[in-house]
């Protein structure tokens, strides 16, 4: 600037004029430089503190979530005669409380029952942390609904019901666990989170290596290779093989199940003794219910009535009617869920209980046929089309860790990436189930998982509004053998369940509530529910898609 203010200025100009009329140009090109710098240093610190403000949010989140989910504290016992202090159905009583009007039930009312546990001796408890399931039902009208159970913490339970048909209504309360085998599934995940293991394969040439792999290991053993997912955090790791580098990984896929338990905690889970048990009643088991009173609405029909109640719906000839939100359609024939697919993209991201909707779907709709991809049937990715219709539908498992058989690493993709590839629009319907998998683990892991997964869904609605995001809840499964009390527990399945709901709850997303919809029915309850549910299930996923228009109001 000097050079160039000698030869066009101070030629004109004095030289102290010179050096004065240079001084406002440095000054200005001084402060230009120190606004880029402080700009470049405010957005570093702006964004540092959003992401700080962010993490600290998430924190605290978590925090409240565990909260949430506390359990009952139970007292330890440890002595030889173990099992006949612990609660046991058969001494264990229910007793429905008398109505408060006019001596009867109507449908409406709420109607509520008293359970008292005792232990092996018949001796009450004097605390609470006892898992129990109760419901209502009527298996001959293919009725039920799911009851409020309330702990009051002193060895007596409240279960709460809506009273939602007319004729008989059965009551049914069943301990799934003893308060002492929660204490003892809550240590395994604190202590023995590894007890179920995976393995992946290396490969390079002819030389093959197996090592185990999991979300944390003992890396004093021997060095790991470190698998965490750059744009999530989701920690996963394996042993590094002897002879190949970390980058020969070629699959996943579930190594065992270590049974690290004592004898006399064994006797907690038995199947028929202590473990999803039917507590009998001490009096009449079943009511009649009477029709509604005059002037009091209900829920009743598929007619959107005044009822007040905690559950999400109820089963009614066998059919799930929603008490809240959209009204269930029933789409009975083939043509009737083409008609509703048409134009639209499913995605279905998760496990298992999610592949199931994809089989159905297949399988009630002709048209909508499956893709050859040449991957393992149980394992994925699926896809179908039906190209007339213009209707495509998709499955892929989620991220590790999940329970398959040699899943590629290719197809190891976490939920979160895979929605930050999606377009998105009123076309496109994404479907999440994601819970059974992370049974065996600090329920910590599992909010982190989902805080990832919500931050995805939250991204997907930001630029495209109007997909549609629907979450399947958690359900209850057969408690047969120790090894599914000891990974897939109920308590387990609960307790992510509770999660699940308050983690989106706020977020345009929707609910397929598995959780009542198989513990209402009168079928046993399954992992993989039956036909007949699923059925119920996809119904409701199709009134999200295609929900029932009003008529137009008459002038």
């Amino acid at each position: 600037m000097v050079q160039i203010c000698k030869r066009q200025v101070c030629t004109l100009l004095p030289k102290s004029d010179c050096i004065f009329l240079l001084l406002p140009v440095l000054v200005f090109i001084f402060t230009i430089y120190i606004m880029d710098i402080l700009e470049v240093r405010t957005h570093f610190y702006l964004l540092n503190s959003i992401q700080l403000n962010f993490i600290y949010i998430e924190a605290l989140e978590e925090n409240l979530l565990l909260n949430s989910t506390a359990w009952p504290e139970t007292p330890s016992l440890s002595s030889p005669l173990f099992l006949s202090n612990t609660s046991d159905a058969a001494h264990s009583t229910f007793t429905i409380l008398p109505s408060i009007r006019e001596g009867q039930w109507r449908v409406g009312d709420k109607l509520e029952a008293l359970i008292k546990i005792h232990d092996f001796k018949g001796r009450p408890k004097k605390f609470g942390g006892d898992v129990l399931f109760a419901k209502l039902h009527n298996p001959t009208l293919g009725a039920g609904v799911v009851g409020q159970v309330v702990d009051h913490l002193n060895g007596s339970y409240s279960a709460e019901f809506s009273i939602l048909w007319e004729g008989s209504a059965q009551v049914e309360v069943t301990l799934v666990h003893p308060s002492e085998a929660v204490r003892v599934l809550h240590r395994l995940n604190r202590e023995q989170p590894d007890r179920i293991y995976f393995k992946s394969q290396f490969r390079s040439g002819s030389v093959t290596e197996t090592t185990i792999c999991n979300v944390c290991l003992h890396s004093a053993q021997q060095p790991v290779c470190n698998y965490t997912e750059l744009l999530t955090g989701e920690p996963w790791f394996c042993y590094k093989p002897k002879n190949l580098n970390c980058d020969a990984r070629i699959n996943h896929f579930t190594g065992g199940f270590k049974e690290n338990i004592t004898a006399i905690e064994k006797q907690l889970f038995q199947r028929g003794v202590n473990m999803k048990v039917s507590i009998p009643a001490s009096g009449p088991a079943n009511i009649t219910v009477l029709p509604k009173r005059k002037g009091k609405t209900f829920f009743f029909n598929n007619k959107i009535q005044n009822v007040e109640s905690g559950t999400s719906g109820y089963y009614y000839e066998g059919v799930w009617r929603a008490l809240y939100g959209t009204t269930v359609r029933e789409f009975k024939t083939s043509s009737a869920i083409t008609q509703c697919l048409k134009d639209k993209v499913v995605h279905l991201h998760g496990d298992s209980t999610i592949r199931q909707w994809f089989e159905y779907l297949t399988k009630a709709v002709p048209d909508l046929k499956e893709f050859n991809l040449h991957s393992q049937k149980k394992i994925g990715p699926l896809m179908a089309l039906d190209n007339a219709n213009n209707i495509l539908v998709t499955y892929r498992c989620h991220g590790p860790p999940i329970r398959f058989s040699k899943v590629p690493t290719s197809e190891l993709l976490y939920i979160a990436n895979k929605l930050d590839n999606v377009v998105g629009g009123s076309n496109t319907v994404i479907v999440l189930s994601i819970w059974s998998h992370f049974s065996t683990y600090p329920i910590q892991f599992y909010i982190r998982r989902l805080q990832s997964i919500r931050r995805a869904v939250v991204r997907l609605l930001s630029r495209a509004p109007d997909t549609l995001v629907v979450i399947r809840s958690a359900n209850p499964k057969a408690l047969i053998t120790l090894y599914d009390a000891l990974t897939v527990s109920d308590w387990y399945s609960l307790q992510r369940d509770k999660v699940l709901r308050a983690m989106f709850k706020g977020v345009n997303v929707h609910l397929v509530d598995a959780w009542e919809m198989v513990l209402a029915h009168h079928l046993p309850h399954d992992l993989h529910p039956p036909p007949p549910i699923i059925k119920n299930m996809v119904n409701v996923l199709l009134s999200y898609i295609c929900p029932r228009r009003r008529k137009p109001k008459r002038c």
